[in-house]
């Protein structure tokens, strides 16, 4: 049997069991939505990848702390774009405001050559490691007497 298809003042035609499921006391609601963060290692270098759709490289801050902590902050600061749309959300989930990651740095990363882009709705950030000094040998050949 089809469900109900309910109109009212508010002309809803969504089916009632459609309305129940996103509407349920049971279902938890998160209070933010924090964006995908991959973290890719290599020989040379570390790459974290930020998942930004929409957001330019102005709504960006990326700093190291005197802790070797990285810090990515970001906030969108957008306009009611409401009256624009041609309805209202009856489930809205992707919507980053105001975010912050904290990554403590591993100590080969060179934090004076980091470098960050935001491409294609992806914020890169560029952690090159440290160059490995090849030391010399230092065996000191005793004489025997």
């Amino acid at each position: 049997m089809l469900p109900m298809i309910r109109r009212n003042s508010s002309d809803n035609w969504l089916p009632d069991i459609f309305n129940d499921f996103f509407d349920n006391s049971w279902m938890e609601r998160p209070t933010y939505t924090a964006p995908a963060i991959n973290v890719i290692e290599n020989e040379k270098e570390y790459e974290v990848e930020l998942a930004a759709p929409g957001l330019d490289k102005e709504d960006f801050r990326v700093h190291v702390d005197e802790d070797n902590n990285l810090h990515i902050e970001m906030e969108k600061k957008s306009e009611n774009k409401e009256g624009k749309k041609h309805g209202r959300y009856l489930r809205r989930e992707f919507s980053y405001e105001k975010f912050q990651q904290t990554l403590l740095l591993p100590d080969d990363v060179d934090a004076e050559k980091i470098e960050a882009k935001v491409e294609k709705g992806v914020l890169n950030v560029h952690l090159p490691k440290k160059e490995k000094i090849q030391k010399p040998e230092a065996i000191k050949q005793i004489a025997i007497q």
